[in-house]
């Protein structure tokens, strides 16, 4: 059964049909077509599909898309501006913190959260933000030194 679901991504208001159980990555995914999000393990554990909800990080393969009812969801798709990488982004692409990028929407969504709350973190508080993000191409020292990079720059 669907009902009417009623929030904000990346800045604009929608309002959906949804199933009431529908997950929170299906309607972003399949909805809405924001597939920068990405499903991968589907089980909460690996980090992949982290989203911000009002500007907290969360799994939305583990998330019921009507459980944000109301509130702000922020995509990997909102942190670019009109053709221009944010500078997590950016850092991530020069210090190069992505390998085969699957992983990455979800280590910087993770990273912008940080960020917001920490502008200047230090590695073990990186660390720490980025311990629900798995990657399997790296050892985790080149998506460090990115954040740390983005950290040195002054936001836009």
């Amino acid at each position: 059964m669907k009902k009417l679901l009623r929030l904000s991504v990346n800045g604009k208001p929608r309002e959906d049909a949804v199933a009431e159980n529908a997950l929170l990555l299906d309607y972003l995914r399949g909805t809405l077509g924001l597939t920068g999000t990405k499903q991968g393990c589907d089980g909460g554990e690996c980090g992949a599909c982290t989203v911000l909800v009002d500007s907290q990080p969360r799994l939305a393969c583990s998330t019921l898309a009507h459980s944000v009812a109301g509130r702000s969801v922020e995509t990997i798709e909102s942190l670019s501006a009109e053709g221009n990488l944010s500078r997590l982004q950016r850092a991530f692409h020069e210090h190069l913190g992505t390998q085969c990028g699957f992983c990455t929407p979800g280590m910087i969504m993770a990273a912008e959260a940080l960020l917001r709350v920490n502008p200047h973190p230090d590695r073990a508080a990186i660390r720490a933000s980025l311990a629900g993000n798995l990657c399997r191409c790296t050892g985790y020292v080149k998506i460090i030194e990115s954040v740390e990079a983005a950290a040195q720059e002054q936001p836009v």
